[in-house]
């Protein structure tokens, strides 16, 4: 595998923000239609969307970065994830929020994280239903907010105290929700689905998700990419580095806490 510097392949984010926006492209004209349903062995929802997607997805890194492998999760669920990766490869969720996807909500994502010796150094996310992108660069996030519409730089803004903001899950209870705005520090709280919360961290319109959940890594290499990238954190709640590459776990994650800037 070539020597390539961290600022060069956070570059690689323009190119993976097209893959994202020609899948996105495939699939926005699924959603609020009468979609086929499958559940996964995990009880997880896919469609005809994820897979066409994917393979959009797939054919595309393929002809741009030939060599590079990938790990996507319509693949990796039908056919089992790989037992071994080599150090830099790529993470690819078609449609992350697939159950909102369903349900008509507007808060999915199609999301491609590069990973590189266990870090995640380069992303792009587009939300197909708004036409939002969000990518790496070397100096930074740029965001489009419509489909082609002009770029500009994001970033996470500074802890506001006492008006701290939470994206957190659909299904969090009222005592559990409690509990960790006492552990964290937030003050108000948003339910969000998708990497989308990562990038509304990323560009400074939130300010935490703290995820003690199952999740797994190409639900949050993209985001975790482009957090960092736009000067947020995004660790085990302990602090402790946040790594990929957990082929001996299947590409599962443990828990993390994705964070704007200090206070």
């Amino acid at each position: 595998m070539s020597t390539i510097s961290t600022a060069a392949l956070a570059d690689w984010g323009r190119g993976l923000a097209r893959i994202t926006q020609a899948a996105a492209d495939l699939i926005l004209p699924y959603w609020r239609t009468e979609l086929d349903v499958v559940r996964k062995a995990d009880q997880s929802p896919v469609t005809e969307a994820d897979r066409e997607g994917e393979l959009l997805i797939l054919r595309q890194l393929a002809q741009a970065y030939p060599g590079v492998p990938v790990v996507s999760e319509e693949d990796a669920s039908e056919f089992g994830a790989p037992e071994d990766i080599g150090p830099r490869f790529f993470l690819v969720d078609p449609v992350d929020g697939t159950k909102a996807f369903v349900r008509g909500d507007p808060n999915f994502t199609v999301n491609i994280g590069l990973i590189d010796n266990g870090v995640a150094v380069a992303g792009a996310i587009c939300a197909p239903a708004t036409g939002e992108t969000w990518f790496t660069t070397a100096d930074g996030v740029l965001k489009r907010d419509t489909r082609d519409g002009p770029e500009r730089p994001v970033a996470v803004r500074p802890w506001p105290q006492g008006a701290a903001l939470a994206l957190v899950s659909h299904t969090m209870s009222e005592e559990r929700a409690t509990a960790l705005a006492a552990e964290y520090g937030f003050s108000l709280r948003a339910p969000m689905d998708s990497s989308i919360k990562l990038c509304r961290i990323a560009e400074g319109a939130a300010d935490i998700y703290p995820r003690h959940g199952p999740t797994m890594e190409w639900d949050t290499a993209a985001g975790h990419a482009i957090l960092v990238a736009a000067g947020g954190r995004f660790t085990a709640p302990d602090g402790a580095p946040f790594v990929y590459g957990k082929a001996d776990q299947g590409f599962r994650n443990g828990w993390f806490v994705a964070r704007g800037a200090p206070a």
